[in-house]
């Protein structure tokens, strides 16, 4: 059956500008990190990219080692472009990384203009696409000259690979430093992607809001429900079919302490107060920043989606509200 996208989608969502940038994201844009690869359904990924799209979602972010198997969620999403979404092609921002391991060997991996510009090449080979919107460089190489990395990802935007170049994980010295650089070459440079949430909160003390304001670029901030334990899933510790309850996830099950469980309980009141879900009050609250341009979230069914693009309904945070969440988050837990 033809895919006939909802003629209202655009009127669900806000789209905020990238830094100084002419680029627009909506304010909740979709990860394909998990459940997109060889080993998940391709109607479960089908099912959530239509509702994703329907919702105002244009943008689609990827990397070239999703899966698994690395490649795999870009395989996916290329087979999605072909049969759904190739007549809407210029209404997505499709973005795409490198710089953890992919290959085997010095090449594949980290920050050299060989591997960055590879993998690039790769990434639109599996998409079927001949240009994605944003390119990024994955994470920092304490290795590789900064410069290197940089000339890498203007080569790649002048070559007509990708539209913008962006980072991700940049800590605010580095942001500043490779903004420098792009902004010599020439380059457009639109965002950096740092995880960030209630209970992340690196990026406050390190300076990034800072400087992403003072250089222009907008930020899109990953895990922004801290791996699903600013939902609802984990309010009476951790069921049997959740992140922290399997050895392979990025949540561990020592993380859901007792004294984690009743914070997650304190918030998950206000946001009830507000007419809310816990996940709609967290992605209200990173998205709080003028700075963050979107939240990026993951899903594994539709429902969570479209929870999510929700988000914004309730109204701004107030000055009450937010000092009620800073005095349950401070001080953390050990």
């Amino acid at each position: 059956m033809v895919y006939d996208p909802r003629p209202q989608r655009y009127d669900s969502l806000p789209y905020r500008r990238a830094g100084r940038s002419g680029l627009l994201l909506p304010a909740i844009s979709l990860g394909l990190w998990h459940n997109f690869g060889g080993v998940d359904r391709f109607e479960s990924a089908r099912a959530m990219v239509r509702t994703a799209f329907d919702g105002g979602i244009t943008h689609f972010d990827l990397a070239n080692n999703y899966g698994p198997p690395p490649g795999s969620a870009e395989l996916t999403f290329g087979r999605l472009l072909r049969e759904d979404l190739a007549p809407f092609r210029d209404e997505l921002i499709i973005s795409s990384k490198a710089g953890y391991t992919m290959w085997p060997g010095p090449y594949g991996d980290w920050g050299s203009r060989k591997y960055l510009i590879a993998s690039c090449d790769a990434s639109l080979k599996r998409m079927g696409l001949d240009y994605v919107d944003v390119f990024y460089h994955h994470r920092p190489d304490p290795n590789t000259p900064l410069e290197e990395t940089m000339m890498a990802l203007d080569q790649i935007v002048r070559s007509g690979r990708a539209l913008y170049a962006a980072v991700s994980n940049y800590p605010a010295a580095l942001l500043h430093r490779a903004a420098g650089l792009l902004r010599d070459l020439g380059t457009p440079f639109v965002l950096n992607q740092p995880s960030y949430s209630m209970f992340n909160r690196w990026l406050e003390p390190d300076g990034l809001l800072d400087a992403l304001r003072d250089e222009g670029v907008g930020a899109i901030v990953f895990s922004p429900l801290a791996q699903g334990l600013l939902s609802t899933k984990y309010l009476n510790g951790i069921p049997a079919d959740s992140r922290a309850a399997s050895a392979t996830g990025f949540l561990k099950a020592e993380q859901v302490t007792p004294e984690r469980v009743a914070q997650v309980q304190a918030l998950n009141e206000i946001a009830a107060a507000r007419g809310q879900t816990l996940a709609q009050l967290a992605l209200a609250w990173v998205l709080r920043h003028p700075e963050v341009t979107s939240a990026l979230i993951g899903a594994s069914r539709p429902e969570q989606i479209t929870d999510a693009i929700g988000a914004l309904g309730a109204g701004p945070i107030s000055d009450d509200e937010l000092a009620r969440i800073e005095a349950i988050l401070s001080p953390p837990p050990a």
